[in-house]
């Protein structure tokens, strides 16, 4: 058996490019801070929609982790809709 040691991205391990897997790597994590958001309020998908404004379709497509129907931008202005402040540190990759 090979085994093969993990990055800190799943996407760049299953073969996205760098510069792509860093991009869906933030997304992911934006998206699983919303989706837990919208979990602890117990909300149904309308109710998390009428408070960001969105469809239901749209809140539904977070919910399963579409990640190509949401850009950083989106995501973070979603956040602070719900009153969370977004930080971005940027770290050298290791050698």
């Amino acid at each position: 058996m090979k085994v093969t040691q993990s990055s800190d991205n799943v996407f760049e391990d299953i073969g996205f490019d760098r510069e792509e897997a860093a991009s869906l790597k933030v997304r992911a994590d934006l998206m699983l801070d919303l989706r837990k958001y919208i979990e602890t309020q117990g909300w149904t998908q309308s109710q998390a929609a009428t408070f960001f404004g969105e469809s239901q379709p749209r809140i539904s497509n977070l919910m399963q982790g579409d990640i190509r129907r949401f850009s950083v931008d989106k995501l973070i202005n979603m956040l602070t809709v719900a009153g969370m402040q977004v930080e971005v540190y940027v770290k050298p990759q290791a050698a």
